[in-house]
Formats: structure tokens, sequence, C-alpha cells
């Protein structure tokens, strides 16, 4: 009986710990996630867009890139949709807006195209066959959407969907930073 309450006392003594260690914490704001990458040359990406075009990331640079991982079928991809629709319209405006590009994670063109005939998105679409892109970036699952400053290094990874205004808070911040 006594070893009962001991361990007891021990139990509730560690709980209150961990209950007090949760009300000190401030919470994970920021929107960017962990990756070796950060601050590092991004990987390199050759392959083709959907439509059978050339693309080169080496050949971006000098320009912000964004790359969103995304799958037609993926319910946080078709969420996070009228964000980026709203992001790139926005970029689109600016003398050093981003160049915007899809990277179509484990899916097939006919999809894709379908998908953004009937949701917008004129931006282009990179095939990632094998995956490779996705592996070279350590995509866990889409969507995600990773940030490439104008010199070729990766800035920002942020895990899920992304919600209206996101992105541009993340672009403003980077553009500030790097001035």
């Amino acid at each position: 009986m006594k070893s009962v309450r001991w361990v007891s006392g021990i139990v509730a003594i560690a709980l209150a710990g961990f209950l007090v260690v949760l009300l000190r914490t401030d919470g994970d704001t920021d929107v960017g996630a962990r990756s070796p990458l950060l601050g590092e040359p991004a990987p390199a990406v050759v392959t083709t867009t959907i439509d059978d075009a050339p693309f080169d990331l080496a050949r971006r640079k000098g320009s912000w890139v964004v790359f969103n991982f995304f799958n037609s079928t993926c319910v946080p991809c078709i969420a996070e949709h009228p964000a980026l629709l709203a992001f790139v319209d926005d970029e689109a405006g600016r003398v050093d807006g981003v160049e915007f590009y899809t990277v179509v994670n484990d899916d097939d063109d006919r999809a894709v195209r379908d998908f953004f005939t009937t949701n917008a998105g004129g931006w282009p679409k990179l095939r990632d066959d094998d995956g490779a892109i996705a592996v070279a970036f350590g995509v866990a699952k889409v969507p995600e959407t990773w940030i490439i400053d104008p010199n070729g290094f990766v800035r920002l990874r942020i895990l899920g969907s992304v919600t209206e205004g996101v992105l541009e808070e993340q672009m403003a911040s980077l553009r500030t930073n790097d001035g």
C-alpha cells in the first residue's frame, strides 16, 4: 500500500511539473518548419513541366522561387489553393515578385491539368515522376511549401496547408531581412 501511494505521489509531481512547463511555454507561432536545408543552397532541380517545357532551378538565380508540393487528390492541397491563387496574384504585381511553381507529387499530368483547369492557377507545374525532388527537399507529405532566395539558398519550409496571407507575410519578412 505504501508503494502505491509513493508511486502515485511521484506521478502527481511529474504531472504537475509537466503542467507548469506547458503553461510557461509561449507556443510556436512561427510558420516555418525545421530542415537541414535552411540556409543552405537549394538542391539541384532539373525536370520538365507537365507541358514539356524544360526547368532548371539553377537558371532561376536572381529571383525568389516558391515550390509548392502538391497532389490533385490531396484535401489540404485543395483547401490551400485559394490562398495560393491570392499570393500568386499579389506577387504578379511586384517588380521582385516570386516565381511560383507547383511540384507534382505522385500524380498524373491529366489529373493535374484537370485540377488547374477547374480551379485556376496559370503557373508552371513541375514533374517529379520518380520523387527525386521531394526526396532532395525532404518533403514529409503534401502540401509542403519551400521558399528559395535569389541567391539560391533555402530560406523557409512550411509544412501543411498555407492560409490566406501567410505567404505574403513570410515574403515581406524575408525581403526585409534580405535587404
